[in-house]
């Protein structure tokens, strides 16, 4: 068997983080290992890395058992991005970043592009400089024992923000690369699977309102995913969306929820991760496709298909493997080479001996060096004892037995020597400056504090919304426009149907400034 997931993880450390929180002192090897142990499967793809190659580290890059590939965004740091992991074995034959082409190295690459004539090269460039594409490619055996060859697109389709329309250009032409790359792939004859999240909620039993939202069927990527899908059975596209497969009516079914509005809580989401895979491969080889709704760490969940194929894994990995970077090579020692051989351990043994029965003598020379008669004159000072820093001190003879302290007007300072004070006056001294300082120090506490709390007067009480009579939350504009970085009032309860009165009511306050 096969098992490929494929999990927009929203930055790759976050959740690596809060794993590393839970287990302190576990590195983030131990992290990713841990997700890649959880999701327990042979490949995994990982969309919204949110990791350029300069802050890429060798733990999150690097895990034992398997070998990685990474796409970075070109244009912005924390943004974007997508990574591959294979386990040893499903090593892949081929690797390749982009789907242009453009991007390829010179040998290792997956290759077949087909017919790009209606782009331009600075088009496809673009198309490909925020990491959203990344090609595995592996060879694979049948139950018949047929070897066969597979693709697999990991891809972050672009999102659509209603305040930039250009990017929604952006997104139909990376579609459109994306489906020109996938059919000359199968032309060649291989198989081929696109998984990632495409950012298209396909059907309305794929979105929680589709109902209410105006022109719901004609949105341009829906139209795009019906040419590329066979639906219901038709055999309009190349490819079968492989959950809807196995689950045609299942409702509910989403993958992505607003973690601002707390809506995962109610399941008030969309389907925007697939797995699809060409139409041979799905019937003939596909024994399951599933969502992992439980798993958190992310806005999105984990997806995922089981093949009854077995992999055959290469003898090495493609020159894209993360292992082969330079600031990452010739620098993975294995725990072993830092361990001692059993062999070896009685004579590491005899050697600690011999050394520590070496120290003890030389510790016995030492000491009898230092008591020795014949002392050099700077030697002569230690054995008569250091003398106390006070020593080095005298009272002048103008100094009367007591004068103020500037700093304690209340407290006699007592500069005489010790000897002309008898020790009952040494000890009422003592007290008395003692209580001195502490009620000092306690006044000049209070009046800080009062201070503070005379300035800092700490936010105001949250209104209350007027649906539940529940304090609400506040929020910050993020939209670009005249009210870019103001405040609102908004209830606290998680978003839902607005026809279930425990959701999220309509209550909406300015927060006035301050």
């Amino acid at each position: 068997m096969l098992r490929v997931v494929s999990w927009n993880i929203n930055g790759i450390r976050s959740p690596l983080q809060r794993m590393v929180h839970q287990e302190p002192g576990n590195c983030a090897a131990v992290a990713v290992g841990r997700i890649l142990d959880e999701l327990d499967a042979d490949i995994v793809c990982f969309q919204e890395t949110k990791v350029t190659r300069d802050v890429l580290t060798e733990p999150l890059a690097i895990v034992k058992g398997y070998n990685s590939y990474f796409s970075f965004s070109r244009n912005r740091s924390g943004y974007s991005g997508v990574a591959t992991f294979c386990k040893d074995s499903a090593t892949p034959i081929a690797a390749e970043e982009g789907l242009s082409g453009l991007l390829a190295t010179q040998n290792g690459y997956v290759g077949c592009y087909g017919n790009m004539d209606e782009f331009t090269q600075e088009e496809l460039r673009t198309l490909d400089s925020e990491g959203r594409a990344l090609l595995t490619q592996h060879k694979i055996r049948t139950q018949e024992r047929q070897e066969r060859t597979l693709t697999l697109i990991n891809v972050y389709c672009p999102h659509v923000d209603p305040g930039k329309p250009e990017r929604l250009d952006f997104k139909m032409r990376f579609y459109r690369l994306l489906q020109i790359r996938a059919e000359a792939l199968l032309a060649a004859g291989s198989h081929v699977i696109i998984l990632g999240d495409l950012n298209t909620a396909h059907r309305p039993i794929d979105h929680w309102d589709a109902l209410n939202l105006e022109c719901f069927e004609e949105d341009p990527g829906r139209k795009w995913m019906d040419g590329l899908l066979s639906v219901l059975g038709c055999q309009a596209g190349p490819f079968i969306d492989s959950f809807r497969y196995f689950q045609p009516e299942q409702e509910g079914a989403f993958t992505c929820w607003s973690a601002v509005s707390g809506a995962r809580h109610l399941n008030y989401g969309s389907r925007l991760d697939y797995v699809l895979g060409d139409r041979s491969l799905v019937i003939d080889t596909f024994q399951d496709s599933f969502l992992l709704p439980r798993m958190l760490g992310s806005d999105h969940c984990p997806v995922g298909a089981v093949l009854n194929v077995s992999s055959v894994p290469a003898k090495q990995c493609p020159p894209l493997c993360t292992r082969f970077l330079p600031e990452f090579a010739g620098t993975q020692l294995k725990i072993l080479h830092f361990l001692v051989h059993l062999e070896q351990e009685a004579v590491f043994r005899q050697s600690a001996l011999q050394l520590g029965n070496q120290t003890r003598v030389q510790m016995r020379q030492n000491k009898a060096h230092v008591h020795s008669p014949r002392l050099r004159p700077s030697q002569a000072g230690y054995n008569r004892g250091q003398k106390n820093l006070m020593s080095y001190f005298q009272l002048p003879s103008s100094c009367p037995q007591a004068s103020v302290d500037l700093k304690h007007p209340n407290l006699p300072l007592m500069c005489a020597f010790r000897t002309s004070m008898t020790p009952e006056e040494e000890a009422t001294a003592k007290v008395v400056e003692v209580h001195v300082k502490a009620s000092e120090a306690k006044d000049e506490k209070e009046v800080q504090t009062l201070f503070w709390k005379s300035v800092l007067r700490g936010p105001p009480p949250m209104p209350l919304c007027r649906g539940h009579q529940e304090p609400c939350v506040m929020r910050t504009v993020k939209k670009p426009g005249p009210n870019l970085g103001r405040h609102f009032y908004i209830c606290a309860r998680p978003q839902g149907p607005p026809t279930d009165p425990s959701t999220r009511c309509n209550f909406f306050l300015w927060r006035r400034p301050s």
